[in-house]
């Protein structure tokens, strides 16, 4: 059941992505940006098994913002998609701020879900934290790696639009292997045993090649979409 959630999840996420992008255009890749990060953080909470392997929920959403920032480097230049990168980060930092608020509040006697929602959001500051620090460092690198690739890709065949599946899969999968690391040791180390954490950290960062190798078509229809629309 876990496998065919995950690989609906991944259509849904992946097809939702490109649904705002085509009728949204570079707006909506800012709101899924901000949307993304947010629900990635909660989720990242979850750990289930899958394909024989432990790994915790969020990781697909979380590809889906390197998805978005592709896309935007591809279609509208490198300077919106720092500008994505910037929404992201003022979400989360947003998100601390405002769900650390509400743990402050004092239940009455007729709540029900105060317990809850302390059970979640009290283990999210370190989280959050971590994953902005970590979403900051990879998210910059995906950027600069993907318009240096370009330029050394345009340089060797005098062509602009050649290979992106090249500059798209490589400026992907080095991030998300920094974000595998770096994201896992922040958030998790001390919470998790070392073998668990060292299983998940492999099992996000094979994860992440996987929807790094699926969001390519992704970043070519998007050329497409934004090809038909300046048509």
């Amino acid at each position: 059941m876990n496998e065919i959630l995950l690989i609906l999840n991944l259509i849904i996420i992946f097809g939702g992505t490109l649904l705002f992008y085509k009728f949204l255009g570079k707006t909506g890749m800012y709101c899924w940006t901000a949307i993304a990060t947010i629900l990635a953080n909660i989720e990242v909470l979850i750990v289930v098994e899958a394909f024989g392997m432990e790994q915790t929920l969020g990781n697909i959403l979380f590809a889906s913002t390197f998805l978005a920032t592709d896309i935007l480097s591809e279609n509208h230049g490198k300077k919106e998609a720092q500008r994505a990168v910037k929404i992201g980060i003022f979400t989360s930092i947003s998100f601390i701020i405002i769900t650390t608020m509400w743990l402050f509040f004092l239940p009455s006697e007729s709540d029900f879900a105060h317990s809850h929602i302390k059970t979640i959001f009290s283990s999210t500051p370190r989280v959050i934290i971590s994953g902005l620090v970590v979403y900051i460092i990879t998210q910059y690198a995906d950027v600069f790696l993907y318009h240096r690739l370009w330029k050394f890709t345009e340089k060797i065949s005098g062509d602009k639009k050649k290979y992106l599946w090249l500059r798209n899969n490589c400026a992907t999968i080095i991030s998300q292997a920094m974000n595998a690391i770096l994201f896992n040791l922040f958030a998790f180390y001390g919470t998790y045993s070392g073998g668990t954490l060292t299983t998940i950290i492999i099992t996000t960062f094979v994860i992440y090649i996987f929807t790094s190798l699926l969001d390519t078509p992704a970043v070519y229809l998007a050329r497409k979409i934004a090809n038909k629309k300046v048509g």
